[in-house]
């Protein structure tokens, strides 16, 4: 029997090869446009990178008093703190909101509803959601405390209820036909199916969190972003330079705590 040749392509989302080749030069033009829409110019670049390295000496060596290095210290302390009450507190309030927006478990309007906050949640930078916060409560911890938490419901909300909506309902409506309630029915055919999730999201979250704590006080919500700004402002670089090797040593240490968590949940 003669045997059929096959001859392998290449797969492509493309039908036909004029519009592949259509669609990558409407890429490019929209690259070069963009480019030419902000100024890009190449010879400013150049002089910038020029005028990037003298900066970057003066922040050789980091330096710091012993009262500018116990500000850091405080303020450091102030930012990790911000951080954990942010995260307990906004994976309090995203447990509910991920439940209410599972499109399996809840109602529609419900799910309507809590999925429009989290779309709101994660529309905003934490930079303006901070501006406004500020202006609500004033100046301080409390700002960036509302901030992040605000910020953590987007996140932790949408991937939890996403996961709920990936888990087994064969689990939930055997448990359902035992003649549980509706606590039980979630208690025993749902939470245990996200548990490992929940654990690493948690975490996850609270790395997350310990970052945007180091920045929102740039605008005056707390933290060691304020003490950041302050030396910027003077000039002081070398300091700047002393913030900016603690403020990557406590992100380093909450990512390997993050990493070590996650690997054992998961």
């Amino acid at each position: 029997m003669a045997t059929e040749r096959r001859t392998w392509r290449r797969p492509t989302a493309f039908g036909r090869r004029e519009f592949k080749w259509a669609a990558y030069l409407a890429v490019v033009g929209f690259f070069l446009w963009s480019a030419w829409g902000i100024g890009a110019d190449p010879a400013r670049i150049a002089r910038g990178i020029g005028r990037g390295a003298t900066l970057l000496g003066d922040f050789f060596p980091p330096e710091a008093t012993p009262r500018q290095a116990q500000r850091i210290v405080d303020k450091m302390v102030e930012s990790v703190a911000m951080a954990m009450i942010s995260t307990v507190t906004g994976i309090a309030i995203s447990v509910p909101v991920a439940f209410m927006a599972a499109e399996n478990l809840s109602p529609k309007p419900l799910y309507y509803l809590n999925r429009g906050f989290i779309s709101l949640s994660r529309a905003l930078n934490a930079i303006i959601v901070a501006i406004l916060v500020v202006k609500a409560v004033g100046l301080g911890p409390l700002a960036g405390i509302i901030t992040i938490t605000f910020k953590t419901v987007g996140f932790f909300a949408k991937l939890l209820a996403e996961d709920l909506e990936d888990i087994d309902m064969g689990s939930v409506d055997a448990v359902r036909a035992t003649g549980a309630s509706p606590v039980q029915t979630l208690a025993y055919g749902v939470i245990p199916q996200i548990i490992p999730r929940f654990a690493g999201l948690s975490v996850y979250r609270w790395d997350i969190n310990i970052r945007t704590s180091t920045v929102v006080g740039i605008v005056g919500a707390g933290g060691i972003g304020s003490v950041l700004l302050t030396a910027f402002n003077r000039y002081s670089y070398q300091y700047v330079s002393a913030i900016l090797v603690a403020i990557i040593a406590v992100v380093l240490v909450a990512e390997g705590v993050s990493a070590v968590v996650r690997r054992r949940y998961q």
